[in-house]
């Protein structure tokens, strides 16, 4: 499942999706690519294409298939999105998904999504999807507003007063205060507490795969037990021993062993 060799094998690019100027990158596998979907990569909320690390390359590579990765507006080296934000903010990102997966080219696809990148692929998904759209893979997915992850959230407006969490953040955003500032106000604010897409939940029609982190500490199993509930299609959950929010980051090896397994299965029911 490591990736081999040192180079990456990827695409840079700028998408102007109506005002907008959107950072992306395509992975491409190292060895031979295989016939199939392109993976589109829906970072976390305050993830960006850097933050991703070394990830989409190892998905790349271990999937065989390309993994495309964009930072919305608002993060890492895209156009700026001034908060406060809507408390509809991922609303409105899944909103404008299919015009970025249109001006990037790509065709059939599967989004693969990270707290509020999962979020965000619920709710294009439950809207029909942009099309192409084949499968979900949802990390750490949420679904409405729970108290432990207002807590976690409301702990990092604290951090980012006084601690280097600002300066971590410069790395990667060329506007820290814009994409936490965004981020954490809208989660933050008192009407959020009513956040619910459990109704987008029906709407959705592919193959879905949960992955959650057994001490996640932004959110519980109570939103994977509600997409299983509620999901127009099929959707099972792979929880993930030793990890949290992320595991992606904190193991790797059983995620890709994972997502590798889903799209399997998927390429095997077309």
């Amino acid at each position: 499942m490591k990736a081999k060799g040192p180079a990456l094998s990827s695409d840079a690019a700028v998408l102007e999706v109506g005002p907008h100027r959107l950072e992306s990158v395509l992975f491409r596998p190292r060895e031979a690519a295989g016939d199939g979907p392109t993976l589109v990569l829906l970072h976390e909320g305050l993830g960006s294409v850097s933050l991703w690390r070394d990830f989409p390359q190892r998905l790349a590579d271990a999937t065989g298939l390309p993994a495309f990765v964009y930072s919305r507006r608002g993060y890492g080296r895209s156009s700026p999105y001034p908060p406060p934000w809507p408390v509809r903010y991922m609303h409105d990102e899944a909103e404008l998904l299919p015009e970025v997966l249109r001006k990037a080219g790509i065709g059939e696809h599967v989004l693969l999504g990270h707290s509020d990148g999962a979020s965000i692929a619920l709710l294009s998904a439950g809207a029909g999807g942009a099309p192409g759209l084949q499968g979900l893979v949802l990390e750490a997915p949420h679904v409405f507003a729970e108290e432990v992850g207002l807590r976690s959230i409301a702990q990092m407006r604290d951090a980012y007063a006084v601690t280097d969490l600002k300066a971590r953040l410069g790395r990667h955003h060329q506007d820290p205060d814009n994409a936490f500032r965004g981020w954490n106000g809208a989660w933050l604010d008192p009407l959020f507490r009513a956040w619910n897409i459990e109704d987008a939940l029906p709407g959705i029609r592919v193959p879905t795969l949960i992955i959650q982190g057994e001490d996640d500490e932004y959110g519980t199993l109570a939103h994977a037990e509600a997409i299983q509930r509620h999901s127009g299609g099929p959707a099972t959950t792979l929880l993930v021993p030793r990890a949290g929010h992320s595991p992606h980051k904190d193991q790797p090896e059983a995620v890709l062993a994972g997502i590798v397994g889903f799209m399997t299965r998927l390429r095997d029911v077309r």
